[in-house]
């Protein structure tokens, strides 16, 4: 089996990530702003503009708008969901990301500040997204955007709300999705997987991790678990917009990804699943310093570009 890539394991051994059932949800929320904010020493993917608005809700909730350099008008529009097992990130901790699809995907991008667990647990999160995304559909134009021409994206917890929204998104009639780029996301198709167990202890996230954020987020949810927490448990998974999903070999999450790959396909939606063999999660977040993950980001902006065009 292939090692973790070299400059990552360098680096993940100098700077060893928390884990979060030890120091606590509020210190690793306090890490990952300065971690977002010292990525800011590396150069920066040049905007046009980056904006920070509030989309009107029951509470508003803050995104932050991204325009490329000039190109052609109207923009496809991204609306970027970040990681943080729900309970932590913000525009701040995922500003590389959001900036790297802008300009690779030459559109405009909506990141999303929703509310985090534990003080606003499930389904707020859920609601907090729909409302960014119903918002993007009725203002895309207002954007600068291209209301045809709308993706979701989204990394781990982001992922889950990407896959999630693209479902409400079908089943309220719009807006019309053309495609889903998910990053290693918690799909709630099974605990029970080989993965969890191969990567138990793995660097970044471990499996007593996933349980403690899921705690956090949904630990009080009464009867059964609803397709809004797991996407994979939805009944039908058909009309959904194509997708591309992007796992890493130590990953507690990788086999989640990939078995919501399957059924997606299974469902008659087109999808491209992409396994990197030297990576581990959260590795989006490492592409402004580590060279094999910039790589991997690259490769799926790629295909959302493409998606777009």
């Amino acid at each position: 089996m292939p090692d973790i890539d070299q400059d990552l394991k360098r680096f993940l051994e100098a700077f060893p990530p928390l884990s979060v059932s030890a120091p606590g949800v509020d210190i690793l929320r306090a890490r990952a702003e300065l971690e977002g904010r010292w990525q800011r020493v590396q150069p920066m993917v040049d905007m046009a503009s980056v904006t920070d608005r509030s989309v009107p809700g029951d509470p508003p909730v803050p995104v932050r708008v991204y325009r490329p350099l000039p190109g052609a008008r109207p923009l496809p529009v991204v609306v970027l969901f970040h990681g943080g097992g729900w309970c932590m990130g913000s525009t701040t901790t995922h500003d590389d990301l959001a900036r790297r699809i802008a300009s690779g995907a030459g559109a405009v991008v909506v990141s999303a500040d929703y509310r985090l667990a534990p003080e606003h647990p499930f389904p707020a999160a859920v609601d907090d997204a729909w409302t960014v995304l119903r918002w993007v559909g009725e203002h895309a134009a207002e954007l600068g955007g291209d209301p045809a021409r709308i993706a979701v994206a989204g990394d781990s917890a982001g992922g889950n709300l990407a896959a999630v929204t693209a479902l409400l998104a079908r089943d309220n009639g719009g807006p019309r999705l053309c495609f889903q780029l998910l990053y290693y996301p918690a799909t709630g198709a099974g605990d029970d997987l080989p993965a969890r167990r191969e990567n138990a202890t793995a660097p970044v996230l471990s499996t007593a991790d996933i349980e403690t954020f899921l705690e956090h987020y949904a630990g009080g949810l009464p009867g059964p678990v609803p397709w809004t927490l797991s996407p994979a448990l939805a009944e039908d998974l058909s009309g959904l917009p194509p997708a591309y999903i992007a796992t890493a070999q130590f990953d507690p999450l990788r086999d989640e990804g990939e078995v919501y790959g399957q059924l997606l396909a299974k469902a008659g939606v087109p999808v491209q699943v992409r396994r990197h063999e030297d990576l581990v999660h959260a590795f989006a977040s490492f592409a402004p310093i580590i060279p094999a993950c910039g790589r991997a980001v690259d490769e799926s902006v790629s295909a959302l570009r493409a998606a777009l065009a």
